[in-house]
């Protein structure tokens, strides 16, 4: 104790030396040393504890060192606003703003950076009006941190751009690389380039970078690649961010082959054993489907694995359905070989869990979390908690997570909204919209396909115009495919099939495999084989390959009963060796995933299902229920009727049903997926199922949730 008391200098040396290095470990010991010690309290010591733990991300340890700071000052104030606002808390951080007694420059841009951080461009906005009312001093970081707060407001970078001309704050790289950002994200990149050229000899690499991402994400590979090897024979120092920047540029672009020899240049150099390079060869294996092999021998080459690796590892598996059980796999190596995870692990093994439809594993990586280090009203975990619970059918306790937020962001809106539109409750999707502009919470892209969607799916047609029009009047979102595939998709279901033909010949894109593929299914509901045709023809220009066009024209034929014309699609089929995605429906009981396949018989208690299945048929006869023999899809000369029938009693969404109401007790609610769209047999006997076992029975098909209950749907027939 003596001897530190007596070396402060040393101490302090050391103490920097843990921030730099984040070393937390010896960091407490300092502390625990310096508490005993028998010197004077210490602000400067304190505030270096606030940055150590808040850089480490212990932000429970940065609050209590800021709350001992014996004469805290606004260094103590800023460091400690930084903390929460890494921690994406920025009311927290207001709080304290709010309390020091004279800001600097420095608070400012740390509150404004969190909002940026959090995606609030109207708090951002304020505190800059309030700066400049203060005759506060802005510099190139306030500015940076405003561009990036920005988001779609074309209209504030302008003013914003205007400004940073006339203070000549453009002569700051950190404001001009934002600007770059800005502009390639929002669809400029003419003007990208512009500023970037302009830029001259203050280019850093963190500008070239900036650039060269911007190239990929306008699909601009090789300029992107191009201006890697510019960088290179101008000798601008290349490191592991500039490599991780072409990556993500092939990955933009989709450039698998092009990405493979850039990965060839990278084994040459060596390149490929560092983390944040594999990160990015993770990346752009998983994102363009190269196989779960390729990105696993990347990350088993990687030397020093660090967070954001097992992250990308974690991310690579989620987005593949097929491999979501390895990502929650990845998630507990992860925690065996002693990392922590923090917000963007959770975010990317709860996206496992929803594309599983597991609510097991969901709720235990929800437990996961409020027991870890991170916050517990980490914004971005608690999105992905609301989108997990609303995809395994559980919209109450999505919509309870969503009201216990402190904080919403257009993600959170987005998320809820999302979840009412897929469960067809348009009032409640409808409403939340509402409640999200009141709030100048500024709707996106995504959250006008949630609203277009429940439009779409309730037949509210004039609403839906409505939505659509409001896009780019009101909010300046130019409609992209997706939007114009949505209204496609709302007049075809009302029966506009002209009106959704017109739309098409008149819209300024073609509207791709999602248009036509709407419009095709739109064609089967209203059994128009003619525009039907027209529709699958165009949508095999685009998508050879796919089975759905040649599937959905085959059961527009076969239900018109033009069986000729099914032999020869499905011979087309066996010459193009296109292969016809099996219906497959899936139950969760006890914790484990039981799959069902039509006509299944490998599971162990298949007979006792086929036994129920059978009693049930008897009792839903007597109800008034009439198979539908059009949904089994095959010729009355080849199949007579009884077998129609049990064909149609033994699709894989009947028999998962079946599995999951003798296999829980009365009463209890059940969820069955399913990868395709459910048939119209299995839902009208699905709703009589629902009213004679007096159970709640929720199906997730491949385009909505149908909730029966008590001899009715969520979606009132409307589908």
């Amino acid at each position: 104790m003596n001897q530190i008391s007596l070396n402060l200098h040393r101490f302090r040396h050391l103490l920097k030396t843990c921030i730099a290095e984040r070393d937390l470990a010896t960091g407490k010991s300092l502390q625990t040393l310096y508490l005993k010690a028998q010197i004077p309290p210490s602000t400067y010591l304190s505030n270096h504890f606030i940055i150590l733990y808040s850089k480490c991300g212990r932000l429970s340890s940065a609050r209590n060192a800021f709350d001992q700071t014996p004469y805290p000052n606004v260094f103590s104030f800023n460091a400690i606003i930084s903390a929460y606002a890494k921690e994406s808390q920025p009311h927290i951080a207001r709080q304290l703003f709010d309390q020091i007694p004279q800001r600097d420059i420095v608070s400012y841009n740390t509150l404004i950076s969190a909002y940026a951080d959090c995606g609030d461009t109207t708090l951002a906005l304020d505190l800059f009006s309030e700066m400049r009312k203060m005759n506060t001093e802005i510099d190139g970081f306030t500015l940076s941190a405003v561009i990036t707060a920005c988001c779609d407001d074309m209209f504030a970078i302008c003013q914003i751009h205007s400004l940073a001309v006339v203070g000549s704050f453009d002569s700051y790289v950190s404001v001009n690389n934002a600007l770059v950002t800005y502009y390639s994200k929002n669809g400029h990149l003419d003007e990208a380039q512009k500023i970037f050229d302009g830029m001259g000899l203050i280019k850093d690499e963190v500008s070239w970078n900036c650039m060269i991402v911007a190239y990929g994400q306008h699909r601009e590979g090789s300029k992107a690649l191009g201006l890697f090897q510019e960088m290179v024979r101008r000798g601008v120092n290349v490191d592991m961010y500039t490599l991780a920047s072409v990556l993500t540029a092939f990955t933009c672009t989709g450039d698998i082959s092009g990405g493979l020899q850039f990965h060839a240049q990278l084994i040459k150099t060596g390149y490929h054993q560092n983390s944040h390079v594999g990160s990015g060869l993770i990346d752009l294996y998983s994102k363009c489907n190269h196989g779960i092999l390729d990105f696993r021998k990347v990350f088993e080459e990687i030397t020093a694995p660090d967070l954001v690796l097992w992250n990308t590892m974690i991310s690579g598996y989620s987005q593949k359905e097929e491999s979501s059980e390895e990502a929650i796999d990845c998630f507990r190596w992860m925690l065996r070989f002693g990392y922590h995870p923090d917000d963007c692990s959770f975010v990317c093994v709860i996206s496992a869990c929803s594309n599983m439809s597991s609510p097991s594993q969901g709720k235990q990586m929800h437990s996961l979390a409020l027991k870890s280090d991170i916050p517990t009203n980490r914004i971005s975990v608690n999105n992905a908690l609301i989108a997990m619970y609303s995809k395994c059918g559980n919209l109450k306790d999505a919509r309870r997570l969503f009201e216990q937020m402190p904080d919403h962001n257009s993600v959170s809106f987005n998320s809820m909204i999302a979840g009412y539109s897929q469960h067809g409750l348009s009032i409640e999707s409808l409403h939340l919209f509402h409640q999200m502009l009141e709030l100048e919470i500024a709707p996106t892209s995504i959250t006008f396909i949630s609203v277009l969607s429940a439009c779409a799916h309730t037949g509210k047609v004039d609403e839906g115009w409505n939505y659509f029009n409001m896009m780019n009047d009101k909010f300046g979102i130019k409609p992209q495919a997706e939007h114009y595939s949505c209204i496609i998709d709302l007049l075809g279901r009302a029966g506009k099939l002209d009106e959704a033909v017109k739309l098409i010949e008149t819209m300024p894109f073609d509207p791709g495999s999602i248009g036509w593929a709407a419009l095709l299914g739109a064609c089967r509901t209203h059994r128009n084989m003619e525009l039907g045709a027209k529709a699958a023809e165009q949508f095999l220009l685009l998508e050879p390959s796919n089975a759905a066009p040649y599937v959905m024209l085959s059961n527009i034929y076969a239900d018109a009963g033009r069986w000729d014309e099914v032999a020869t699609i499905r011979k087309l089929m066996r010459e193009r060796a296109v292969k016809k995605k099996p219906g497959c429906s899936w139950i969760e009981v006890n914790k484990l995933i039981h799959t069902f396949f039509a006509e299944d018989g490998s599971h162990p208690r298949i007979k006792e299902i086929y036994g129920f299945l059978e009693e049930m048929s008897k009792k839903m006869k007597q109800a008034g229920y009439v198979p539908d023999m059009r949904w089994a899809l095959v010729k009355d000369d080849v199949t007579g009727g009884e077998e129609k029938e049990v064909m149609l009693g033994h699709h894989s969404e009947k028999l998962a049903i079946a599995f999951g109401l003798i296999s829980t007790p009365d009463g209890e609610p059940i969820l069955v997926m399913k990868n395709l769209r459910i048939c119209g047999d299995c839902h009208n006997a699905i709703k009589f199922i629902s009213a004679i076992t007096d159970r709640e029975i929720t199906v997730r098909d491949a385009h909505r949730f149908h909730c029966f209950k008590e001899g009715s749907c969520s979606c009132g027939d409307y589908w």
